[in-house]
């Protein structure tokens, strides 16, 4: 693994992947075929990229008990006791509608308002994601949101789903779900087929099809985040043991080929441990073929002068995993400004909050932590201004209004107000 200096190059940022022309124009026929034929495109997609003719979308709760049965009772479980956590964390976000009243009878206020109805993608085909159920079911489920669906792609050679999806949905309380995948589902939630209603938000992650999907129908309805490839930045001192940042380093690279794993150090000596223990666990590790690329073109070791030169170059990185492997990572906290999530110290690796802490796993990427926030309960909820003025309060500041309407060439506005003033 490469060791680089802090004033040499340094970004995990990747250019944003807006996908080829092809692939666009692709993206778009998928969409505009499902708004015009609904079930009858999304059958025929379906065969055309999962090999799969189905003639109903829709998991039958038949077909839910049977993957309960088919699930290790041990996982089902550490399901349950992740879907606990991450239930407990979520609804301590929970923010109350609130009003405040004046003196002159003005009441001022904010109503929140879950939305009626979220489309939750889970990526799937070749393999299964119970914990992206969980982290988007759970906090839309604490936030009041009253139908919840849930489109993956089914498996090639079943035409199922995985079942530990299936008991991960019925653990975290989803009821409709649906056997489709790719942008042909994006577009099912989007703009609804015979089968499937339409959903006021889509989240969840997904190829480069799913994704431009997403940004397709953006404004028709809302959507979470176009989420990039994994990454990690590890903050560590000498303190550190190189085996267990090596691992953690190697946690990320192996999620994807463009995933980025980074450690910034101001200690020469653990940079070359790390660097050596990298190679050494990479040559042993199953998934090498995902991992070695992305070690090799977005992985780096950065050795800084000081852990303030450090700590500066991990909140310039903001990324979108944090660990603090330091001999007290509890007093650097306060010095972060930018990452998704922060794991304090070494018994808390980048896994802990994938599956089972709480926190959601669901988080900014490609340097957005800078301005947004990990997925949680305010993503599925909505707010609206409340405004009571009373007549003493319009008369108080009705000219005030009045003057800075005209200000903006708004006669109308003016008038609107100045009509109650001469009753």
């Amino acid at each position: 693994m490469k060791i680089l200096k802090v004033n040499d190059q340094i970004s995990i940022k990747r250019s944003v992947d807006n996908g080829t022309e092809e692939q666009r124009a692709i993206v778009k026929d998928i969409i505009e075929a499902v708004r015009q034929y609904g079930d009858r495109a999304l059958k025929d997609y379906t065969k055309k990229f999962d090999g799969i003719s189905l003639d109903d979308f829709k998991v039958s709760q038949a077909e839910v008990e049977e993957a309960l049965s088919q699930v290790d009772g041990k996982i089902l479980e550490i399901i349950k006791k992740a879907a606990e956590n991450i239930r407990s964390f979520h609804e301590k976000q929970l923010r109350p509608s609130w009003m405040t009243t004046e003196e002159n009878g003005t009441v001022l206020g904010q109503k929140i308002t879950p939305l009626d109805s979220v489309g939750l993608y889970v990526p799937g085909g070749t393999a299964a994601y119970p914990s992206s159920v969980l982290m988007n079911v759970i906090p839309a489920k604490v936030a009041g949101v009253k139908r919840i669906v849930i489109t993956s792609p089914p498996d090639k050679k079943t035409g199922k789903l995985p079942p530990a999806v299936l008991a991960a949905a019925q653990i975290a309380g989803a009821e409709e779900i649906y056997k489709a995948g790719g942008a042909q589902a994006i577009a099912a939630l989007a703009y609804g087929t015979e089968t499937i209603a339409p959903v006021d938000k889509i989240t969840g992650p997904g190829n480069i099809f799913v994704a431009l999907a997403k940004r397709e129908v953006f404004g028709d309805v809302d959507i979470d985040m176009i989420a990039g490839p994994s990454e990690i930045a590890i903050l560590a001192d000498d303190t550190a043991h190189a085996d267990e940042v090596a691992s953690d380093l190697l946690s990320q690279a192996e999620h994807d080929p463009m995933a980025s794993a980074v450690l910034v150090t101001p200690s020469p000596a653990l940079a070359k441990q790390v660097s050596s223990e990298v190679d050494r666990q990479l040559a042993e590790l199953p998934r090498r073929e995902i991992a070695a690329p992305s070690i090799e073109n977005y992985g780096a070791i950065y050795v800084a002068e000081n852990m303030d030169e450090a700590i500066e170059t991990v909140n310039s990185l903001a990324p979108e995993h944090l660990e603090i492997l330091t001999e007290n990572p509890m007093e650097l906290l306060g010095r972060i400004r930018h990452a998704g999530a922060i794991f304090l110290g070494r018994f808390s690796p980048e896994p802990v909050g994938d599956y089972f802490a709480g926190p959601n796993h669901v988080l900014p990427t490609n340097g957005t932590a800078r301005f947004s926030s990990p997925l949680n309960v305010e993503d599925f909820q909505k707010k609206s201004s409340i405004l009571l003025y009373s007549e003493k309060a319009l008369k108080d500041n009705g000219e005030k209004i009045a003057a800075f309407a005209r200000l903006e060439g708004l006669e109308a506005h003016a008038r609107s107000i100045e009509t109650r003033l001469r009753k």
